[in-house]
């Protein structure tokens, strides 16, 4: 292993400082040249300060030097990065430390149910231990993982490119506000409702877009996002339109309704049990024959319909079982909310869940929480960066997307292994 390793490095070195035109030279005068062009295209703004109350100049030559000296060293770093990668494409893929210390606890028995009753300890004294805040965000956390959860089946099982997802959450959502203000439906009655009104309309979204596959397909889900949208908007005597409909009742405990605090640590509970189901139900549909059928289907398709699999069946189970989810968090977010409005519910949502399930990684359980928990957490505590959280929100996915592309926690191929009985074969 520490010879591999130092084969590695010896020949990433031999491609960085010797390596045509990206020698350690080069790439000295390539970030030189970058920083000195960037100070030149930003120097009014960087340094010159004008007063206008007392018209004189102020100039801020330092401000100048410190984003050159910034920019040489990250377009160095850049370059440094990108050649480690162009060393590392040839190699067979190796498990980063994440997925190698996931995957060592995952098989041993002891340090797996460890590592599950302190995770388990650490949610159960969450609300205690944070203020109303942090439970808030978690909550909300908790119901992007369900919701990229429920995409991945779409997404990262069956490789059907789904840009309306968000048609579905808002299905669930108005579902149960429209009919907690007509007939007074309770929460609990209305999750599993808002569930299979999901599963219908993935069913009845699916119908018309068997024969489509790829950009014609994003586009034909990502219009019928929009049209669910619009008709919330515009059909005013039914969804309120615009205004959106408020007092939606909040979970009650046994016919109990609870305060601010008391529902939003009772909600928080409820998302708990929600993933759990989640992750458990998706995981077993994932090792499961329709699994394997979506499996099939995102790798060859014709090849799939070869081999006697029901493309039609398999695709409309993908598009209902994700909807399935999709519904049921929506019930979750009206509510959470108790608002809901056509405006929480535009194709910037769908991109959000839609970028959790390929930055964490398509078709895997684990990388969909790692990318709930890095799109969703990291923009709220950047907000003492104020204007420039987006901007750092923004660099860290095309970090992601460049450096991997196949997303933090990638799914494992599973590999089957038949043994032949050598044994019964040679008493024959």
């Amino acid at each position: 292993m520490s010879e591999t390793k130092s084969m590695n490095q010896q020949g990433f070195l031999n491609l960085f400082l010797t390596a045509g035109c990206d020698s350690f030279p080069h790439a000295l005068r390539k970030s030189f040249l970058v920083a000195v062009w960037f100070a030149f295209l930003t120097f009014p703004i960087m340094v010159i300060k004008v007063n206008t109350i007392e018209n004189t100049v102020v100039w801020h030559w330092h401000k100048i030097g410190y984003l050159a000296v910034a920019v040489f060293f990250g377009s160095f770093i850049w370059r440094w990065l990108l050649a480690r990668k162009e060393l590392k494409k040839d190699e067979n893929r190796e498990e980063t430390r994440i997925e190698s210390l996931l995957t060592r606890v995952q098989s041993h028995p002891v340090l797996k149910y460890l590592a599950l009753g302190v995770l388990a300890a650490a949610a159960a004294v969450f609300p205690q231990v944070f203020n109303l805040y942090q439970t808030n965000i978690m909550i909300s956390c908790l119901l992007y993982i369900v919701l990229g959860l429920g995409l991945n089946i779409v997404v990262g099982l069956a490789g059907l490119l789904d840009l309306g997802f968000v048609a579905f959450y808002a299905v669930g959502a108005y579902a149960y506000a429209l009919c907690n203000m007509h007939w007074g439906l309770n929460f609990w009655f209305m999750l599993p409702v808002g569930a299979v009104l999901g599963a219908l309309l993935g069913i009845l979204l699916g119908f018309p877009v068997l024969r489509l596959r790829g950009d014609y397909l994003a586009i034909v889900t990502l219009g019928f996002g929009e049209i669910i949208r619009l008709v919330l908007e515009n059909w005013g005597e039914v969804t309120m339109g615009p205004s959106g409909i408020s007092s939606i009742d909040r979970p009650a405990l046994f016919g109990v309704k609870l305060g601010v605090i008391g529902s939003t640590h009772y909600m928080y509970y409820i998302m708990i049990g929600l993933v759990i189901l989640t992750i458990f139900s998706v995981n077993r549909l994932q090792n499961s024959r329709i699994g394997r059928a979506w499996l099939a289907l995102r790798e060859d398709e014709i090849a799939c319909q070869a081999m006697g699999i029901d493309k039609m069946k398999t695709k409309l189970m993908a598009f209902s079982l994700g909807a399935t989810w999709a519904g049921m968090a929506g019930v979750v977010f009206a509510a959470k909310t108790t608002f809901i409005n056509p405006a929480s519910f535009t194709f910037w949502e769908s991109a959000i869940i839609l970028s959790i399930v390929v930055i964490g990684g398509m078709g895997s359980i684990r990388g969909v929480i790692a990318g709930a928990v890095i799109l969703i957490l990291v923009p709220e505590y950047l907000r003492d960066f104020a204007q420039f959280r987006m901007l750092l929100f923004g660099a860290i996915m095309v970090l992601v997307m460049v450096f991997r592309p196949q997303g933090l926690i990638s799914a494992k191929r599973k590999v089957y292994e038949y043994k032949v009985n050598t044994a019964g074969a040679a008493n024959e």
